[in-house]
């Protein structure tokens, strides 16, 4: 499946040693990690909303990404969430002024100029937009349209919402009409994809993306210590439902990303070793 991209949820994690490291602190990571996996998610760039100016990606670190990777490795990229959050830094009332701009988002794209035949999606992720946060759907989607038909249209872009009622029909056509893939999250308080799936499958287009992370990331964080070399909550039933939907959306996506985080089940490697072969198994 060439079209399948398989990673995971940022990658520099001493404890990878012997599954993914030839030792607790290598040379460079990454370049390790790519010889193993196809694909990896940033979301280092995503914390970026200040007090009164937001972050950017550091241009020398971005060559270095480059540098380290192979021409077909792809990146899937969680946008700064200066985009994504309604209000500014801390407040619950003042308007963030960088809500869906479209000169943040080319100002973020400018630092990525090097890496960019590598980005196989730009991930827009908001967090779950109640009342206060959002007025309305209406409006949530109406911004959207407008941000959205302002981007460069020959890059890829996903959009991830974590409003479960807002899963539905029209949001699946909503996205599709405007040439962006879903991004899909197991955990929280989200419905199970294999369910999102079963309803939907039909409307997601050539592009998607599912992110395995868990419900529970402080409870599995004291669980594991910090030891992410082990399954400690095995989602073995919840994993086979999920790859049979895989594998029949990767049999007409374009590209469809799967990224994993150790969250998930406590070790990101192995969980994917788990998935694949499941879609072995498939096949």
């Amino acid at each position: 499946m060439e079209n399948l991209y398989i990673g995971s949820c940022s990658w520099k994690y001493p404890s990878w040693e012997k599954l993914v490291y030839s030792s607790r602190e290598p040379t460079d990571f990454l370049a390790e990690y790519a010889q193993k996996y196809r694909s990896v998610e940033i979301d280092q760039w995503f914390w970026s909303l200040g007090k009164s100016s937001y972050g950017l990606p550091d241009r020398a670190t971005v060559a270095q990404y480059n540098a380290s990777t192979p021409s077909d490795f792809r990146f899937t990229i969680k946008c700064p969430n200066t985009l994504t959050v309604p209000y500014a830094y801390k407040s619950g009332t003042e308007p963030n002024p960088w809500f869906l701009d479209r000169e943040v988002f080319s100002r973020f794209l400018d630092t990525l100029e090097g890496l960019l035949p590598k980005i196989g999606l730009f991930i827009f992720q908001f967090e779950y937009l109640n009342k206060e946060k959002m007025e309305s759907r209406e409006k949530f989607l109406a911004e959207l349209d407008a941000f959205f038909n302002s981007l460069p249209p020959s890059l890829p872009y996903g959009c991830e919402i974590r409003n479960p009622r807002w899963l539905d029909a029209f949001w699946f056509d909503f996205l599709r009409s405007h040439h962006i893939g879903p991004v899909l999250l197991q955990g929280y308080w989200m419905d199970d994809i294999s369910q999102v799936l079963q309803r939907y499958a039909n409307r997601i287009g050539p592009v998607a993306c599912i992110r395995l992370h868990g419900d529970d990331r402080k409870g599995i964080e004291q669980e594991t210590g910090g030891d992410w070399s082990k399954i400690v909550t095995p989602r073995d039933e919840e994993l086979e439902r999920i790859a049979a939907y895989v594998s029949k959306l990767a049999e007409t996506a374009t590209a469809l990303y799967i990224n994993v985080n150790s969250h998930y089940e406590g070790s990101a490697p192995l969980t994917i070793a788990k998935l694949q072969l499941l879609l072995e198994q498939q096949q």
